[in-house]
């Protein structure tokens, strides 16, 4: 819209200070930012109420619609990705039917994963119980051995 090189802004500046004075050159400025402020708020106002009515009025479904007719091609394959899409949704294995074939198997597959972590606790903590005997009975000989060393 405006187009202001450094150049036109620094002649624009020493005119400024020349014809206003040093003295109320930051009130000018100050005022003028402030005008610029109020200019940009108005536009940006301007710019969505504009926008607002547009998508009121039906009109980015008639870009849709033109989009469509200009490029076919580019439209099928934004059908194809949405497809592709849904279907990726819809096999998503937390999001299933419960009475359907997939969702027996999952909760069957669900109760069997059960099982197997419950198996595995039980088995670790056999594990660390045999374990712990082991390092009792070692220490156990250990002070044996100490007490029977102290005595000779």
């Amino acid at each position: 819209m405006f187009d202001l090189g450094w150049t036109e802004l620094l002649v624009i500046g020493i005119v400024a200070l020349i014809v206003v004075g040093p003295k109320d050159l930051p009130v000018l400025f100050r005022n003028i930012g402030r005008f610029v402020g109020k200019a940009r708020g108005m536009a940006r106002e301007f710019s969505s109420a504009m926008n607002e009515a547009a998508d009121q009025a039906g009109v980015s479904e008639i870009k849709k619609g033109l989009d469509a007719a200009a490029n076919p091609v580019g439209t099928a394959m934004d059908g194809v990705k949405e497809a592709a899409q849904e279907m990726a949704r819809s096999m998503d294995p937390t999001k299933f039917d419960p009475k359907s074939e997939t969702g027996k198997l999952a909760a069957e597959r669900a109760e069997q994963a059960k099982k197997i972590q419950a198996s595995t606790a039980r088995a670790a903590a056999d594990r660390k119980a045999k374990e712990a005997a082991e390092a009792l009975a070692k220490a156990e000989e250990a002070e044996a051995a100490l007490k029977s060393e102290s005595k000779t």
